[in-house]
């Protein structure tokens, strides 16, 4: 079993994030690629101490990019879909 800091890399911050939050109480995180969908639930309760009632992944394929002559690969990375229960938040952005 993995550490919570370890399973989540990043809150993915863009518009769709900014609207799922708004009107579903989701928030969207980066995560491990080989993060199952409890250890998400147990990182997000540990980490932020809200209660968590679905988690939703998805998972992005590297993109091939070239560059002049040489080919390369973006990395790929999985995205996960946090359902808070209700009444809980979760501030990104706190004011300082």
């Amino acid at each position: 079993m993995r550490e919570a800091y370890q399973v989540i890399s990043a809150p993915v911050i863009t518009e769709k994030g900014t609207l799922v939050n708004e009107a579903g109480n989701q928030v969207v995180f980066r995560v491990r690629r080989d993060a199952s969908k409890h250890e998400i639930w147990r990182a997000v309760e540990t980490l932020f101490k809200v209660r968590v009632t679905k988690v939703r992944t998805i998972n992005y394929l590297g993109k091939m990019r070239r560059v002049g002559r040489s080919v390369g690969r973006r990395p790929a990375w999985k995205k996960a879909y946090v359902t808070l229960a209700e009444g809980q938040r979760i501030d990104l952005f706190e004011a300082v």
